[in-house]
């Protein structure tokens, strides 16, 4: 994992609060502290007001990072691509891989944030059902994050600051977790959890989720964020790195375990989705 990380604020105006006094980099050393975010494994929160040139990448963020977004839009990297994040829209990017997101030339772009701290040996926020882009309502999260920031800012109080960061983790786990997802797709991608090794297409997992192939595309794209094929290569890419932290298996013993014939191809779909090659994950 050689890539630097980048992080180009610009004229951006932002507000944050850090869970704890020893985050003391530039960017949020003058912020206000609640000690309260660390009992939901919450590192920082915050609400940006950004402008070109802002770019932010992390080349192994450690912890789930939630966006919301208030006005104008910016592009997120998502499953190795470039994808636009506008008004109405959340994203959840997953940790322990390489995250990037930045402003589109031209354009504003304010969005509210949650960032997570998370360890390796602990199940991250996203699971095989959580979406990684889809249709928010980003007012309340960003009520409670000024709320938060006003109460750390003047009065303080334990009682009061402990409602607040209950509140934002509740709007985060509301999109990460949500109460209407479609049981025909819980079923589907728990049955495909179990046989990532299978050779799978389009038509087998529209037998067993009972609905047409386009249907299942609609379904996969409105609650995830992806196409089904897509999101078959994120629950692979998923294993494969739990593999190769947890094994000493060789790299083509994990891509047939993962479903790839070819060692090649799946390292090179390894480096687009993760951010390095799968021999660099382990070091």
């Amino acid at each position: 994992m050689i890539s630097n990380d980048i992080q180009i604020l610009g004229k951006s105006v932002y507000q944050a609060v850090r869970s704890i006094d020893l985050d003391d980099r530039d960017w949020l050393r003058s912020m206000p502290t609640c000690a309260l975010l660390a009992k939901y494994h919450i590192s920082h929160v915050g609400i940006m007001h950004a402008q070109a040139p802002f770019h932010i990448s992390r080349v192994d963020q450690s912890g789930t990072f939630m966006m919301a977004c208030q006005q104008g839009g910016g592009l997120v990297m998502v499953d190795g691509k470039w994808e636009t994040l506008g008004a109405g829209q959340a994203c959840l990017l997953p940790p322990f891989v390489k995250n990037s997101f930045r402003c589109i030339a031209g354009k504003s772009w304010s969005f509210s944030w949650v960032r997570y701290l998370e360890s390796r040996e602990r199940a991250p926020i996203i699971s095989a059902n959580t979406p990684v882009l889809g249709d928010y309502e980003h007012a309340m999260l960003t009520h409670a994050i000024h709320g938060l920031h006003a109460e750390c800012s003047h009065g303080n109080t334990i009682a009061m600051t402990e409602q607040w960061s209950q509140l934002i983790h509740g709007y985060v786990m509301q999109f990460a977790q949500p109460h209407h997802y479609d049981e025909r797709l819980v079923g589907l991608w728990t049955a495909v959890q179990k046989d990532l090794s299978r050779q799978w297409t389009l038509g087998d997992f529209s037998k067993i989720a009972y609905v047409s192939d386009e249907h299942l595309r609609r379904l996969c794209q409105k609650h995830l964020g992806r196409s089904p094929m897509q999101h078959l290569t994120f629950l692979r890419m998923q294993q494969a790195r739990q593999l190769l932290r947890e094994t000493q298996d060789k790299v083509e013993t994990i891509a047939h375990a993962v479903g790839y014939e070819s060692a090649f191809a799946f390292s090179n779909t390894f480096t687009k989705w993760v951010g390095w090659r799968p021999s660099e994950h382990r070091h």
